[in-house]
């Protein structure tokens, strides 16, 4: 039983993604098939549905996204932009500098790879091609830049890693991931002033006008602050992650209606509009995908997996590196959500087997998934930024490649050093 509903779990999820299915629907048809054909009880299916979506840390997750999608359309990118243009100074590369700071910040607000990258793409585009960037370069530093999003908190995979596995706090997840996603915006810092040298490409034109420091940081002082008061809030206790994202929204909101006064209550409608849509996607391939997990814990086809995987070799080393390849390979092809409730349930049995601490585990998993992110051939955040900069995704690889590869070594650097993950969560009490 076992052998014949795995096999078939398995042949029907990945025969109907090759077909070009949506993951949601893939994860969800699959489950229902082998449920139906193996008997597991049909009748169980809603109960099930409904148990994987009705958890109190996912109301986080829309909430993160319109905070996000408020602030992105409320100027503050822009701000960020001319405070750190002021703070680099005109040098060459600066602007390449510049987008990688302005991604990690918003990626303090937002907690989404994709939008971050898109909206930093929009802004730095303009400005960057003045200077002689060339068009894949820029799609190239800001895909690898906005995955940065994913690491620094608040981050959306981080409330469905914690939802998806016991044990394990928002909270620890959100500390644990800072010093890793730090040391991934700066590990790209230098592929990108070194391609910029080599190809003698942005230095500022003579005479560029320069927003003057303590203009720009007046400016973008209200953008600055939102991190501090979602991280500043957690860390004393005043709100609960998911409380921190009402507050994100609230915040947001303020900034662009009372500060700076660029959101209308018709940009407001459509802004709920769309965040509306983004997190229905995310919460219903979450839906789909308990079928699918529901399918898979019955047969025990997760497990025995597991098991196969851990009979390969008792070496911690080579099973981490093991899964390394395989996650960085799957992340160029779907987003961090979907990764998580395909690969979780076999991953977790292992993670256990070996004795790893699961908070660590979390963030070097979603560490893989940034890499991923803008991984060619089929990168999600090379495929938002390459449509910004009107480029395709095949003229970014002699570029992107120096990026996968200054971030992969710092994905490295945290997984074989688990203290820079866990002494910031044991530090603050969280662990």
């Amino acid at each position: 039983m076992i052998l014949e509903g795995s096999t078939i779990l398995l042949l029907a999820f990945f025969g109907l993604l090759f077909l070009g299915a949506p993951i949601g629907v893939a994860l969800g048809t699959a489950g229902i098939l082998v449920i139906g054909v193996e008997g597991l009880g049909v009748m169980a299916l809603p109960t099930n549905v409904w148990t994987g979506i009705a958890k109190y840390p996912l109301l986080a997750l829309p909430m993160f996204v319109l905070a996000g999608m408020v602030f992105e359309r409320s100027g503050v990118a822009q701000r960020l932009v001319d405070f750190a243009a002021a703070l680099v100074g005109p040098r060459r590369g600066g602007l390449a500098i510049v987008a990688v700071l302005v991604c990690m910040v918003l990626g303090g607000i937002s907690g989404s790879g994709a939008a971050d990258a898109a909206a930093v793409a929009a802004v730095m585009l303009p400005p960057m091609l003045r200077q002689g960037y060339p068009r894949p370069y820029t799609a190239s530093l800001v895909a690898a830049a906005g995955s940065t999003a994913v690491l620094i908190p608040p981050s959306i995979p981080f409330i469905v890693y914690a939802v998806l596995v016991p044990g394990v706090s928002v909270p620890a997840l959100f500390i644990g991931g800072m010093v890793p996603g730090l040391l991934a915006g700066l590990s790209l810092l230098l592929p990108a002033i070194w391609l910029a040298r080599r190809g003698q490409f942005g230095l500022p034109a003579p005479g560029e006008v320069r927003v003057p420091l303590w203009q720009a940081f007046k400016g973008a002082i209200w953008g600055l602050a939102a991190p501090v008061v979602i991280l500043g809030g957690l860390r004393t206790g005043a709100f609960t992650p998911t409380e921190a994202a009402v507050v994100a929204v609230f915040y947001g909101l303020f900034v662009g209606l009372a500060v700076y006064r660029t959101l209308g209550w018709r940009d407001i409608y459509a802004v709920l509009g769309d965040a509306a849509e983004v997190s229905a996607v995310v919460l219903i391939i979450i839906a789909l995908a308990t079928i699918f997990a529901h399918a898979g814990s019955t047969l025990g086809a997760f497990d025995a997996l597991a098991h196969s995987l851990i009979g390969l070799t008792d070496n911690a080393t080579l099973m981490l590196l093991l899964i390394t390849i395989v996650v960085l390979v799957a992340g160029t092809l779907i987003d961090a959500i979907s990764i998580f409730l395909v690969f979780l349930p076999i991953l977790l049995p292992i993670a256990q087997a070996f004795g790893w601490n699961l908070t660590w585990f979390g963030v070097i998993l979603t560490m893989n998934v940034a890499v991923g992110a803008f991984t060619p051939p089929m990168a999600v955040n090379l495929m938002v930024t390459c449509r910004v900069a009107g480029c395709s995704i095949e003229s970014t690889f002699p570029w992107v490649v120096w990026f996968v590869a200054a971030m992969t070594g710092a994905l490295l650097l945290v997984t074989f050093v688990p203290e820079l993950v866990l002494f910031l969560p044991r530090l603050a009490g969280a662990l």
